[in-house]
């Protein structure tokens, strides 16, 4: 059970953050984001394309940003961000956050897949290591590779979906493993969500996750691949590796995560390292509010719970209206509790690339 946590006012230690959060009876009841001097903007920049600073007399603040995405059909892109703008079922936003590179990678395929006459959707998130080239693989190809290796369950009443995910994975693994990115230490973790036939499938490499909010309750849906947790240091020391703890629990002392999926280039990690996800499959019901799916540079600063909390006031609009993005004409709640997300992560001093997607079940 995760410790209740509370959103308090935060400062960066090793700057003047520019960013203050405060709450309610220290409970995500409010969220208020003050814009002061020396903000980082160049950090935050596209991650909101319209930006409102307004007076805030009933609050006793002086300026407020409000977190807005615009209504264009496509954000742009630019070394420091990567903003998608989605359906009003789901939204998404990449930065870069406090990194000097851009490593993580989104994709969302909406209607990837048809089967049986039932459409699916695709989500996932990759975060690299050691450079962009293995997350962006993924992103390009994995999707495509899920529908070549569909395997159908005996008797042919559905997908066999655990199969499929780990054979989908492996053969992602090898074909990074031919690609041409050079000898460098480069991988990437990915985590990945089927939504279609009233189920909601999760395969997780890694540290990035997947959270279900069911019926008010934070329901994780993967589970970090962290060396030292126990099950994955006694596989790691099985297979005769060694877990080290030089800046944090790392395989061989180099790896921060012991699954992912990786080039050859790493290839003196893969006996301890491996691309076999962890899968898990849920019967989707009335209760299922919504699925985030986001890198570690979220997770590693916000709880489960508390990233719940966040969305749930977006999609209620009870966090204020124009945080709402606007996309085709309709009110995209779920992109500006993304965006919600992203600045809550920058402001508890999250120092890597951070990317989130939402998704309201109810409206897939």
């Amino acid at each position: 059970m995760e410790k209740e946590e509370k959103i308090q006012s935060l400062h960066s230690p090793s700057t003047k953050h520019p960013w203050k959060m405060t709450s309610d009876s220290g409970d995500f009841s409010r969220l208020t984001v003050i814009k002061t001097e020396n903000a980082h903007q160049r950090r935050l920049k596209g991650t909101c394309q319209t930006v409102n600073i307004s007076e805030n007399t009933s609050t006793g603040v002086d300026k407020e940003r409000d977190l807005l995405l615009n209504g264009s059909k496509a954000c742009k892109q630019n070394d420091d961000v990567q903003t998608l703008t989605c359906r009003s079922s789901h939204g998404v936003v990449s930065v870069i956050g406090r990194r000097r590179e851009m490593e993580d990678a989104v994709k969302v395929g909406l209607g990837f897949m048809v089967k049986g006459g039932e459409k699916f959707d695709f989500y996932g998130v990759y975060d690299g290591h050691g450079g962009s080239g293995v997350a962006e693989e993924c992103k390009e190809r994995l999707h495509k590779v899920l529908v070549e290796e569909i395997v159908v369950e005996e008797g042919g009443n559905g997908i066999d979906w655990g199969r499929t995910m780990k054979r989908s994975f492996e053969k992602m693994d090898e074909e990074v493993s031919r690609g041409r990115l050079g000898e460098e230490m480069v991988g990437s973790t990915a985590v990945v969500a089927v939504v279609g036939n009233g189920k909601v499938v999760v395969a997780n490499c890694g540290d990035s996750r997947a959270v279900l909010s069911r019926g008010g309750v934070a329901v994780a849906l993967s589970f970090d691949h962290k060396p030292e947790r126990p099950d994955e240091l006694e596989r790691v020391e099985a297979a005769g590796g060694r877990v080290i703890n030089w800046n944090g629990h790392r395989v061989l002392g180099v790896l921060a995560t012991s699954r992912s999926i990786v080039h050859a280039g790493d290839g003196y990690l893969k006996p301890f390292v491996i691309c076999k996800p962890e899968v898990n499959i849920r019967e989707l019901t009335d209760g299922d509010e919504f699925l985030i799916l986001a890198s570690d540079g979220l997770w590693d600063v916000v709880s489960n719970k508390v990233a719940c909390q966040v969305v749930r006031k977006c999609l209620n609009s009870r966090v204020r209206r124009k945080s709402i993005a606007i996309v085709d004409g309709n009110r995209n709640r779920a992109a500006g509790a993304a965006a919600v997300l992203v600045e809550l992560a920058m402001a508890r001093g999250s120092k890597d690339n951070i990317s989130v997607i939402v998704v309201e079940l109810n409206k897939t």
